[in-house]
């Protein structure tokens, strides 16, 4: 199948490893020119390079989206690069676990700069080319929690998760007239090297095989190229129709009803 993505300008953030890496290595396995970000300048250079070797055209740049001025930085250097932007990908976000008593303003406020207003700054900042350009496509990552409780320790992570499900659907209201569509992802439990629950499993193999068991219906952890795949697909013109959308990518683990 033919998604239509030959020599779009995809977007993506947190692209140096795990679910962001493997989202850039499906756009640009569909013929899509990249432009990739992460905190980490060595990590990120070292994923950029993978993704040449690939024969992707790929623009780098080592940002911290939570400051303010990182994501200006960055889309003015893929506009340089390319002259347009296609599609966004907002997959940069990380957790602060505790319980919520136990929280504090600090705390809250890194989370959000992190999860949500990183994510809102770059979508308000590829907008106006995508309309220039005829529309595009948004999609934000978010999490099985961000539509349902995820559990003692997560009120961080659920409320910044759900607030991109939330934002994303009235995004997609507003900007269906500009042919921009916007849907978010929510993926399950994903096992990568060095991510969480990679760590977990190496640390505590015979409870995660307890935690799989009860909560995993396909009996194993998901995948980041399984994610990756139904991201891309979003991203692309055969996904037309789809907009407002959040879809999950968790095996059943979840158990919310819409």
């Amino acid at each position: 199948m033919d998604l239509g993505l030959t020599d779009k300008i995809a977007v993506v953030t947190g692209a140096s490893r795990g679910i962001g890496l493997a989202i850039a290595r499906s756009l640009a396995a569909e013929g899509a020119k990249l432009a990739v970000c992460a905190r980490g300048e060595e990590a990120l250079g070292a994923a950029a390079d993978d993704l040449r070797a690939s024969g992707a055209e790929v623009y780098s740049k080592a940002v911290d989206l939570a400051d303010p001025a990182g994501a200006e930085a960055f889309v003015d250097g893929a506009l340089d690069r390319y002259g347009r932007v296609d599609v966004l990908v907002n997959n940069v976000g990380g957790n602060r676990r505790k319980p919520f008593e136990e929280t504090t303003d600090e705390d809250w406020l890194d989370i959000i700069q992190l999860n949500v207003l990183s994510a809102f700054r770059m979508s308000r900042r590829v907008i106006p080319p995508m309309k220039a350009g005829g529309g595009g496509s948004i999609v934000f990552i978010s999490s099985v929690f961000g539509r349902e409780k995820g559990g003692p320790g997560l009120s961080i992570y659920n409320t910044t998760k759900s607030a991109m499900i939330s934002a994303a659907g009235i995004m997609a209201l507003e900007l269906a007239g500009s042919g921009i569509r916007v849907n978010s992802v929510a993926p399950g439990s994903i096992r990568f090297e060095g991510g969480s629950w990679d760590k977990r499993v190496k640390a505590d193999p015979e409870g995660m095989k307890a935690f799989v068991e009860a909560n995993l219906p396909l009996g194993r952890f998901g995948r980041a190229d399984e994610v990756a795949d139904v991201v891309t697909f979003l991203a692309s013109e055969r996904a037309g129709l789809i907009t407002g959308a959040c879809i999950a990518v968790d095996g059943a683990q979840g158990r919310s009803l819409v």
